[in-house]
């Protein structure tokens, strides 16, 4: 019995990987080893930026909290201290959007920020 060689599943596959390194240059494009090795290299690239763009989103939300806080006489993290003692539970990305679009809210979550640290006893 003959050896099975795959034929055109074979073809279809390289052709699925091609596809994939379409947007490459020279042998990263036309080259089966090296396609292989571009695309898997975007993959982890593609895997590592996801978290990377979820961090740098973090970071310029507090960075845009951090700024209304300062404008307002209160530092970013006495600002969350104080709404966590509050229990008023809002993400950095909500509040970050509160503080651009409706500075009025901004103040009084400033106001009820304040009020729970002084409240709250001081630590030894």
């Amino acid at each position: 019995m003959p050896r099975a060689q795959k034929g055109a599943a074979r073809r279809q596959a390289k052709n699925r990987w091609f596809k994939k390194a379409k947007g490459n240059r020279g042998a990263r494009r036309t080259q089966w080893r090296r396609v292989q090795e571009a695309v898997i290299r975007a993959g982890v690239n593609q895997y590592t930026d996801r978290r990377l763009l979820k961090r740098e989103y973090r970071a310029l939300w507090i960075t845009r909290i951090s700024a209304a806080c300062k404008m307002r006489d209160i530092n970013y993290s006495r600002f969350i201290a104080g709404l966590k003692a509050a229990n008023i539970d809002l993400n950095r990305k909500m509040l970050s959007e509160v503080a651009i679009h409706d500075p009025k809210a901004f103040d009084q979550l400033v106001e009820q920020a304040k009020a729970a640290n002084a409240a709250k006893p001081a630590a030894a």
